[in-house]
């Protein structure tokens, strides 16, 4: 604590009256240095701050359960981008997904039959039946008109008249209904079978890509370049869905974790720069990305004019340079001061 300087002269006023002037003068000496000793011992605030290198992991996991086939990196590998990571025991799937591409292709299939109506022969043998039925029907045509003179000329009697006319109108309704026959094979199904073979094949579809979902989840691969931090099962263990596998530690996900006294909080800004520093002597630049809204957990005190020097608020910036931050290591302790 500082000694009150005025206090400390006081003093010695008081004991000069009770010494000589000989046997005052050291005294008041050492007490003059001893008061400004003391009066220099009041603590200085400091430029730079404690801290230490925090990282935000990517823990790896598979949406699905299984054995763990292949563990394809190690801990303290340095991998790129979709580097391949694990693959779990995927036979079900495969075979699930057999299944669902063989079921589209039946869909599709049955569209399409739909869609072609009767095949080539079968249209050809409805062709030749119409043929037949038209060369009937003429036939019949002009054997009314001959026994309709002869009924004019009074030759032959009405009931073999009205024979021949209800033969040919017969044979003409015969032609017709395979003209409409025909028609009918060349268009296929109708609107509303072609609508529900193609719902089957949409339904499908959905199948066939939900079963290929579920065989490329079985296999992950490294989302960004990053350091394998840790490898969390071994090949053959079985793996819960959702556990994570490998934990990776891309160097953007690096940052400082620093601690700043109430009196110098308020002065900090999201997005200034700061310089953090180790004992090895190496030096990056970072920017403040985040201001505690409320003081670290510290021991019981009354927040009042004389404790409120014990406040620190917690601050995290991210290095500039990403790649700077590679060889870092989280809980790593380090030293930030603003940047000049």
């Amino acid at each position: 604590m500082r000694f009150p300087l005025i206090s400390m002269l006081t003093v010695v006023a008081k004991t000069m009256k009770t010494l000589s002037r000989a046997t005052a003068l050291p005294f008041i000496l050492g007490a003059l240095l001893l008061g400004l000793g003391l009066s220099g011992c009041a603590p200085h605030a400091s430029s730079s701050y404690q801290g230490y290198l925090e990282g935000d992991f990517v823990y790896v996991a598979a949406p699905l359960a299984g054995q763990l086939e292949t563990l394809s990196v190690t801990k303290g590998a340095r991998i790129t981008a979709g580097t391949p990571l694990f693959t779990l025991e995927h036979a079900s799937e495969l075979a699930a997904q057999r299944q669902a591409a063989d079921q589209l292709s039946a869909a599709q299939a049955r569209l399409d039959d739909l869609k072609k109506g009767l095949r080539p022969s079968e249209l050809a043998a409805i062709e030749a039946h119409l043929a037949q039925a038209r060369s009937a029907a003429e036939l019949d045509r002009l054997e009314l008109d001959r026994q309709d003179s002869l009924f004019k000329s009074h030759t032959i009697s009405a009931s073999d008249y009205d024979r021949a006319r209800l033969t040919y109108e017969q044979a003409a309704h015969a032609a017709d209904e395979l003209a409409a026959q025909l028609d009918t094979a060349r268009l296929g199904g109708r609107p509303d079978a072609i609508s529900a073979a193609e719902a089957d094949v949409r339904a499908a579809e959905a199948a066939k890509t939900k079963a290929d979902w579920s065989v490329a989840q079985k296999s992950q691969s490294s989302p960004a370049a990053a350091l394998v931090y840790d490898t969390l099962y071994r090949q053959g263990e079985f793996v819960a869905a959702g556990n994570p596998v490998v934990s990776l530690l891309p160097p953007e996900n690096i940052k400082v974790r620093f601690f700043v006294p109430e009196s110098s909080f308020a002065a900090l800004k999201a997005g200034e720069k700061v310089l953090v520093s180790s004992s090895n002597s190496w030096s990056h630049e970072a920017s403040i990305s985040y201001l505690s809204p409320s003081p670290e957990y510290t021991p019981p005190i009354l927040y009042n004019q004389d404790n409120r020097s014990k406040l620190v608020f917690m601050v995290e910036a991210v290095f500039a340079d990403a790649d700077s931050a590679r060889d870092l290591h989280p809980g790593q302790p380090v030293d930030v001061m603003p940047a000049k």
